[in-house]
């Protein structure tokens, strides 16, 4: 497998704040092609002898903002088993229903894009519905959960200018820890 040239912006970068817009379809073949690259890229970045190889830290999301495309796409691509990947290519999300449950991820959020470590946790739905596009431009529902959930909503909030970083109270990193439950 060879590692696709890809270039993820720092969030130092600008246009990470920029809110994405809506794609048409038939989708243009570059984007296709951008698609097919980025879950080469998580794939490779979750195989160890791959992410040794190419000093790659392990991601299981990317949205096409955090490569300067302010598209509202983004991929998902999640270990199932070892070397076995699950992979979602949402194109134009709208979240139809949440849960009232908060949840946060015990270790904290990462971000390919934050090159540090950050304290905190950042509150998100347990359970969501989403209505999206598939790369045919099919009109999808689905349903996750858990930390398919959280990673939805972070790329999500990618496609609005937002970073995790954003989501963390400044003065209480851990505020209404309580209230939530960790996965």
């Amino acid at each position: 497998m060879k590692l696709p040239k890809i270039n993820i912006l720092d969030e130092k970068n600008k246009i990470l704040r920029t809110k994405s817009q809506d794609v048409t379809f038939p989708l243009m073949q570059e984007d296709k092609n951008l698609i097919k690259d980025i879950i080469d890229y998580l794939k490779m970045s979750q195989i160890k002898k791959y992410y040794e190889k190419y000093d790659l830290r392990p991601g299981m999301g990317l949205a096409f903002i955090q490569l300067g495309i302010p598209k509202n796409i983004f991929v998902i691509v999640e270990e199932v088993d070892e070397e076995v990947f699950e992979t979602y290519v949402i194109i134009n999300p709208k979240i139809l229903s949440h849960s009232e449950e908060l949840i946060y991820v015990g270790e904290g959020e990462g971000c390919l894009s934050v090159n540090r470590e950050i304290d905190g946790i950042v509150p998100r739905f347990a359970r969501m519905k989403v209505a999206y596009q598939d790369i045919e431009g099919n009109y999808q529902e689905i349903r996750v959960r858990e930390d398919i959930s959280v990673a939805f909503q972070h790329e999500m909030d990618h496609l609005n200018g937002i970073l995790f970083v954003d989501k963390i109270d400044k003065n209480n990193p851990f505020k209404n820890k309580d209230k939530m439950r960790e996965i």
